[in-house]
């Protein structure tokens, strides 16, 4: 599958050099891209030009990848206790055996020290993603995932995935034991624009394709996000320099980029293109964690992606000043220190609520206009997730990436389960006003 990455994302982010030094906002993403995205955004990962020591790692996962996921799965217990155990004994075994492991942490220490000459940003970023999903595919060891792993809640990863862990969040500033949408979803793209760790490998073709299909319609509303920070940051200026017909120009801007952005999704979460029946057991599975790890004597449980994390919608929400739907807590687990950055400073400058009728009254009807747009998404968002989220999954308990397991016992009404997630997209959709 390929994400192509356009020459004009890289001319488009290089228009900040122009503004970073004339507003917050404009800094932050120029932070954002040079720091986290290796000069560009959507983010720029190599999965190939990495140091010797670091390789063995996308060896080891792409060896391993055929081995993951089964089809159909299985729905007795002894049976995938032994897959999964399969699976990690070899995993264990070739970390062993080829990762050097003080060599690997010689590298990542020169790093987080600011020696940037032993490893490129883009390798970097590469290698974030193979950690974060070596980890989930560890945690898992088998796809789809089963209710023996959902029973599991502290993982005992091996050294080699324990030890570069924390060097990694640290740079990025998260501190979930998951991965998240930056490292499982936005850095798996090679320079050619191919995911590079693949979920499900040797399956049928609905399989294949609904995973393919998932993630281009991912990373494509954040590659086609680009223009509309840009014009976000324009908007915000040009409101503050008094310029209000500049800033209603750069509005209309934004609310075309939304709706281009939004028909990814409307065309793209479809069952043609990602089958109900095969999304939430071969798909949306790996990238959920539902484990913790005791921390001052307590069980702390970690979630793992959802669809909240996403920064283009964290980016408008902050721009049109709506609240915050996720927790600081939940903010600094799983969405990287940079992008909070540009939400916060798009927060603070939100210039909405400084609108007066009569004298605005241009510049009001067009945020309103932006408003219905993403209104009406969240509704049409809200009903579609409910019909993946039914699917038959008699191999697991009832679970979503981004909220863990929902469901404590077998035999519980699908519907009554599933009810706290919808009440929060129901209040999510509310607040959008």
């Amino acid at each position: 599958m390929a994400l192509v990455r356009s020459d004009d994302d890289i001319h488009k982010t290089s228009d900040l050099s122009i503004l970073k030094h004339q507003q917050e906002m404009a800094y932050a993403f120029s932070e954002l891209v040079e720091k986290d995205g290796a000069g560009t955004w959507p983010p720029k990962a190599s999965h190939y030009n990495w140091p010797k020591a670091l390789r063995p790692y996308n060896d080891i996962y792409l060896e391993l990848a055929p081995h993951l996921s089964v089809e159909p799965p299985s729905l007795d217990d002894q049976v995938n206790t032994k897959r999964r155990n399969d699976y990690r004994s070899r995993m264990r075994k070739f970390l062993k055996e080829r990762v050097d492991l003080a060599q690997v942490q010689e590298i990542l220490t020169a790093v987080e020290v600011g020696s940037w000459g032993v490893i490129d940003r883009d390798a970097y970023n590469g290698f974030y993603c193979c950690i974060a999903v070596c980890r989930h595919a560890y945690r898992w060891a088998t796809i789809p995932v089963v209710k023996v792993a959902q029973q599991e809640k502290i993982i005992e990863f091996p050294a080699e995935l324990v030890i570069p862990w924390p060097f990694l969040q640290r740079h990025f500033g998260v501190t979930a034991e998951s991965g998240n949408h930056t490292s499982n979803v936005m850095l798996n793209c090679d320079e050619r624009g191919n995911r590079v760790y693949k979920i499900n490998v040797g399956r049928s073709d609905p399989i294949m394709t609904t995973e393919d299909n998932f993630f281009r319609m991912v990373y494509n509303v954040e590659k086609l996000a680009v223009p509309a920070y840009l014009d976000m940051i324009r908007a915000v200026i040009a409101f503050q320099e008094n310029n209000r017909l500049l800033s209603l120009k750069y509005l209309k801007n934004i609310s075309s980029h939304l709706r281009n952005i939004l028909q990814v999704y409307f065309d793209g979460m479809t069952d043609s293109r990602v089958s109900r029946k095969v999304w939430m057991s071969y798909v949306q599975g790996f990238q959920a964690w539902a484990a913790g790890k005791m921390v001052n004597g307590e069980y702390v449980e970690y979630d793992g992606l959802s669809g909240n994390h996403v920064l283009f919608f964290q980016a408008l929400d902050a721009f049109l000043g709506l609240d915050r739907y996720l927790t600081d807590e939940d903010s600094i687990r799983y969405i990287p220190a940079r992008q909070r950055d540009l939400s916060i400073a798009f927060r603070k400058h939100s210039f909405r609520h400084q609108l007066k009728a009569g004298r605005d009254a241009e510049l009001i009807e067009e945020i309103q206009r932006i408003l219905d747009q993403l209104k009406s998404f969240r509704a049409i968002h809200r009903k579609r997730s409910m019909t993946y989220l039914r699917a038959p999954a008699p191999e697991r308990l009832v679970m979503t990436a981004g909220k863990s397991v929902l469901e404590k016992e077998d035999g519980k009404d699908l519907k009554m389960i599933l009810k706290p997630l919808d009440d929060m997209m129901a209040a999510r959709l509310k607040a959008t006003v």
